[in-house]
């Protein structure tokens, strides 16, 4: 069974657990003042994730339920906010070169779901699976 570059084992589909512990392994970025729009009760991009993938956190807008038969790979693709995805990427070590191109093509977007499906255009799940397992 391969291991991800932060010591947890990983099998073919990502489960939401593994996603949880590897974000947890993760550097934060740097902390949002209070009051920042587009912040809920978290400071950080990845405080947001945490709190996004825990379904007993009240740190959202809503709580999200569990659903273990969706792993990691339909939690990236159905985020809707582009700063956890480009955080993300980010953390992950993705070439800056592909991140920027990633941040490029989300701005001109006229709703957060349209930036995040630009960011996924440039970063699919299969890219971000490459890096989660090592193999670029």
């Amino acid at each position: 069974m391969p291991l991800l570059g932060f010591g947890i084992k990983i099998m073919s589909e990502c489960s939401v657990k593994q996603l949880v512990e590897l974000i947890e392994r993760l550097p934060a970025d740097k902390e949002a003042p209070v009051g920042t729009q587009g912040y809920n009760r978290y400071r950080t991009q990845k405080a947001h994730w945490l709190g996004w993938l825990d379904s007993k956190s009240t740190t959202g807008t809503y709580q999200r339920q569990d659903a273990p038969e969706r792993g990691a790979k339909y939690v990236y693709n159905h985020i809707m906010e582009p700063k956890m995805l480009l955080w993300l990427i980010s953390a992950l070590g993705l070439q800056s070169e592909l991140v920027e191109h990633a941040r490029e093509d989300a701005k001109n977007k006229k709703s957060m779901a349209g930036s995040c499906a630009a960011i996924r255009r440039v970063v699919p799940w299969q890219t971000l699976e490459k890096t989660l397992l090592g193999l670029e």
